[in-house]
């Protein structure tokens, strides 16, 4: 695929990003992409490399190996090489429902598994994805196409993040009817107020609905079911339910002093900032500031490196980011050979912000909160901290990560934000409609299936797999609508 010789001819070129500093002026994506000439020489360096583990989605050790939706990575590189950019849009969607949201805010494991990346410089997929789907929606091939035949089964789907999404659109295109509930104001879940605006700005994620729409999905926002929406309501007049609400209960931080004023979960902090921006343009006082804050993040994952960034644009005045594990090594171990996700050292937007603005990396390895300290009035002054080293438990044989005696210190820190993950469902929801749970609380189905306890009932995305990406959650989308359509139809055509 590609040109045969085109990873011996060409190096890896990238979308340019705007500097750190003048980036966090304001809450803008900051990459400007290439053109599309370049992109399509970019993708001449797609390998004939004959097993394509870009578009595997094999699990390995560590995490998937490759696109869990089996993008047909090869193909539209080669269609790309070609300009045929109308025929590569139309491959990309075969399994991709949202490659405008994917193109923009995946890690691109279809990149880590590249054939090219073994000994030099993968192909740019994720960036010649991005070009794919904005050259479809200028050329106009990403318009609505609403099915021309209606089945007469209607589907609700409750919430509307990207696992929903999937769902509510692919069973419209099947031709049932579909209808979306979403308790928040807004649609899009996890995409519209978990991820900030400089990953994925709010109007891509009308301009994609706005399209669903005109299709024939019904959207209704400011529904919260399970409580002012009944569940025997939903299940009365809908022929099936699909249960897409998100791993929604964050983990906390047991520490003495938790109940002291200026700790915030993270979902609640970059929630507030977004809704903000697009309500009043981050009018002062109507969100959660950071501005002037000795700001603390807890978690040293993607929702982590989103609250450092979005804390630097409010206008903090220092930054830190605690991380439990140890710092990971710069390149791969032997025992982390490719073409597994390769768990190294990454500096993300948000932290190259951070060294850009204090001079210094904000993550701190090895590390816990022990205590947080308030003031007489409540307010959060300082953060007792300790380091952590590994400990093999005498009980279980597992390595877990200890406190190191005597090693805790004390920061000033006047605000906290915990992004630690998250548990599993919303008890309310599940109890609602009577689905049954499992350890962790997501819900129970059988393994590779989506039907829940309760008949007429499924289940997807991360309240049914737990906090992941936003591909797994497109992909456990369109696995749901498919077993949706068999139990409705007999038989399924959804591929």
């Amino acid at each position: 695929m590609g040109k045969p010789t085109g990873f011996l001819e060409y190096e890896r070129e990238t979308s340019t990003a705007v500097s750190p500093l003048e980036r966090i002026k304001n809450f803008k994506e900051f990459h400007t992409p290439l053109s599309m000439e370049e992109q399509q020489t970019q993708a001449a360096r797609c390998m004939e490399c004959g097993v394509p583990f870009c578009q595997a989605g094999l699990m390995l050790p560590g995490g998937a190996s490759g696109c869990p939706l089996n993008n047909l990575v090869p193909e539209w590189n080669d269609l790309v090489y070609h300009g045929n950019w109308e025929e590569a849009y139309y491959r990309l969607k075969k399994t991709n429902n949202f490659p405008e949201f994917t193109s923009r805010v995946c890690p691109a494991l279809c990149e880590a598994a590249c054939t090219c990346g073994l000994n030099g410089d993968a192909v740019t997929t994720k960036e010649n994805e991005h070009g794919i789907i904005e050259n479809a929606y200028e050329k106009g091939y990403a318009g609505p196409q609403a099915p021309k035949v209606r089945t007469g089964k209607k589907i609700a789907v409750i919430g509307s993040g990207p696992s929903g999404l999937a769902a509510a659109d692919t069973l419209n295109r099947r031709g049932h009817s579909v209808t979306v509930y979403e308790r928040s104001d807004r649609i899009g879940g996890l995409l519209m107020y978990g991820i900030p605006n400089m990953k994925l700005e709010k109007w891509v994620i009308d301009r994609k609905t706005a399209i669903m729409k005109e299709e024939g999905v019904e959207f209704i926002t400011g529904a919260n079911v399970g409580e002012e929406v009944k569940a025997a309501d939903i299940l009365k007049n809908y022929d099936k339910v699909i249960l897409a609400c998100g791993a929604s209960n964050p983990r906390d931080i047991k520490a003495a002093g938790r109940e002291a004023k200026g700790i915030y979960f993270a979902v609640d902090f970059l929630k507030s900032t977004t809704k903000a921006l697009l309500d009043n343009g981050l009018k002062e006082g109507s969100y959660i500031s950071a501005k002037g804050k000795k700001v603390m993040v807890i978690g040293g994952g993607d929702t982590g490196n989103d609250c450092v960034g979005t804390s630097i644009r409010h206008g903090c005045t220092s930054i830190i980011q605690v991380e439990m594990m140890p710092k990971p090594p710069v390149q791969r171990l032997d025992s982390n050979p490719w073409p597994q996700w390769p768990r190294i050292l990454k500096t993300d937007y948000g932290q190259e912000e951070a060294i850009s603005k204090f001079g210094h990396d904000p993550r701190v390895y090895q590390t816990t909160v022990k205590e947080f300290i308030a003031d007489k009035k409540g307010n959060l002054i300082k953060v007792k901290l300790v380091k952590l080293e590994s400990k093999k438990d005498e009980e279980t044989g597992r390595m877990t990560m200890a406190e190191i005696a005597g090693s805790e210190y004390v920061v000033d820190c006047d605000m906290v934000l915990i992004a630690a993950g998250f548990l599993g469902s919303q008890e309310y929801v599940t109890k609602a409609f009577g689905v049954q749970t499992n350890e962790r609380s997501n819900v129970k189905t059988d393994a590779g299936r989506y039907e829940t306890n309760v008949k007429n009932v499924f289940t997807a995305g991360d309240m049914h797999r737990g906090q992941s990406l936003v591909v797994w959650a497109i992909k456990e989308g369109r696995e749901a609508a498919k077993a949706v359509d068999e139990s409705l139809m007999g038989y399924t055509n959804i591929v």
